[in-house]
C-alpha cells in the first residue's frame, strides 16, 4: 500500500513537473538565446543595417512584413514560405503579392545565423528582431525582443487575405480588426505609426487623392503628379507614407495626419473626427509618448500565438519548411 502511495505521488509530481515545464516553454523571453548564441543580435543588426544603407525603405519593408506575419495566425514566419506545387503560402494573398518585400534580407540573415548558431534560431525570431532593428537603425527607439518563437509548418492564404488591415479600411473596420488580434485602439493607433518610414504604391493611394475631401488640395495634386487617374497605368508608383521624414522613424506621421496629409484612407481615419483624434493629437506633440505606447503595442503584437516548446520547427531554410 505504501509502495503504490509512493508511486501515486511521483506521478503526480511528475506531472506538475511537465506543466510547469510545458508552461515555462511557452513564455517568450529576451534572454532566449543567450547562452545558445549570444552573437545572435550583433549578427542580426549588421544585416539589416547593410540592408538600410544600400535601400532605407528597406527597413519599413522588414517591420511591414513582421506584421503582416503576426496578423495571420499569430507570429510564427509562415509569411516567409514559398508556393511549390503542393505547398500553397501566404505570399500571394492579395495584401502580400507584389508588395511584401525584403525576404532576400530575412535569407541573408539566416545565413549568417546559421554560420554562428547552426539549427537554433527560429525564421519567426530573425522576423521580430529585424523589425526592431529597423525601427532603432532609422533613428527611432529600441526593446527588448521577446524571444522562443519557432517556425511554422503550415501557412494560410485565405487568413492573410482576411486578417490584414486594407488601406480602403473605415476606422469602424481597423478597430475591428485589430480588437480580433487581441489589440486595443491605443495599439492601433501607435502601431499604425509605423508609417512614418516606408513608401506606398499607387493603387493603394489613387482613390484617396482623386476622390476623397478630407486631403490637403496642394498634397493631393503632388501625389497625382506620379499617380495617373487612370486604373491602369502608373500602379507601382511610390510615394512616402510620411511626406515630411520618410526615412526617419519619428512622430511626423501624426502631424502629416492633423494636416489631411495621411496617404492612405485608413491612416487618415486615425484623424477625421472620432474616436482615436485625441491620440493622434497627443502623439503629434509627444514622441515620447509615441515611441512609449509603439514599443508597448509591438511588444504585444510579437505576443500573438507563438508556436513554444516542441510546436513548429526551426527552419533550416525560412523559405520551406524542414
Amino acid at each position: 500500500m505504501a509502495s503504490y502511495v509512493s508511486s501515486v505521488a511521483f506521478l503526480i509530481i511528475a506531472y506538475f513537473v511537465m506543466v510547469s515545464i510545458g508552461n515555462s516553454n511557452a513564455q517568450l523571453t529576451p534572454n532566449f538565446y543567450s547562452t545558445s548564441c549570444p552573437k545572435l543580435f550583433p549578427t542580426v543588426r549588421s544585416v539589416v543595417q547593410s540592408a538600410i544603407n544600400k535601400e532605407a525603405r528597406m527597413g519599413g519593408s522588414l517591420l511591414r512584413m513582421f506584421f503582416h506575419d503576426c496578423f495571420v495566425n499569430g507570429c510564427d514566419g509562415s509569411v516567409l514560405l514559398d508556393d511549390t506545387s503542393t505547398f500553397t503560402g501566404e505570399k500571394n494573398a492579395f495584401p502580400n503579392k507584389n508588395s511584401l518585400r525584403g525576404f532576400e534580407v530575412i535569407d541573408q540573415i539566416k545565413t549568417a545565423v546559421e554560420k554562428i548558431c547552426p539549427g537554433i534560431i527560429s525564421c519567426a525570431d530573425i522576423l521580430a528582431i529585424a523589425a526592431r532593428d529597423s525601427v532603432n537603425i532609422l533613428k527611432g527607439p529600441t526593446w527588448n525582443v521577446k524571444l522562443g518563437r519557432r517556425d511554422a509548418k503550415t501557412a494560410s492564404q485565405s487568413a492573410a487575405n482576411t486578417n490584414l488591415a486594407a488601406p480602403t479600411f473605415s476606422l469602424s473596420a481597423l478597430i475591428s480588426n485589430f480588437k480580433n488580434q487581441g489589440l486595443s485602439t491605443t495599439d492601433l493607433v501607435a502601431l499604425s505609426g509605423a508609417h512614418t518610414i516606408g513608401q506606398a504604391t499607387c493603387v493603394t493611394f489613387r482613390t484617396r487623392i482623386y476622390n476623397e475631401s478630407n486631403i490637403d488640395a496642394s498634397f493631393a495634386k503632388t501625389r497625382q503628379a506620379t499617380c495617373p487617374r487612370a486604373s491602369n497605368t502608373g500602379n507601382a508608383n511610390l510615394a512616402p507614407l510620411d511626406v515630411q521624414t520618410p526615412n526617419n522613424f519619428d512622430n511626423l506621421y501624426y502631424k502629416d495626419l492633423i494636416s489631411q496629409k495621411g496617404l492612405l484612407h485608413s491612416d487618415q481615419q486615425l484623424f477625421s473626427g472620432g474616436s482615436t483624434n485625441a491620440l493622434v493629437q497627443t502623439y503629434s506633440t509627444n514622441p515620447a509618448r509615441f515611441n512609449a505606447d509603439f514599443i508597448t503595442a509591438m511588444i504585444k503584437m510579437g505576443d500573438i500565438k507563438p508556436l513554444t516548446g516542441t510546436s513548429g520547427e526551426v527552419r533550416k531554410n525560412c523559405r520551406k519548411i524542414n
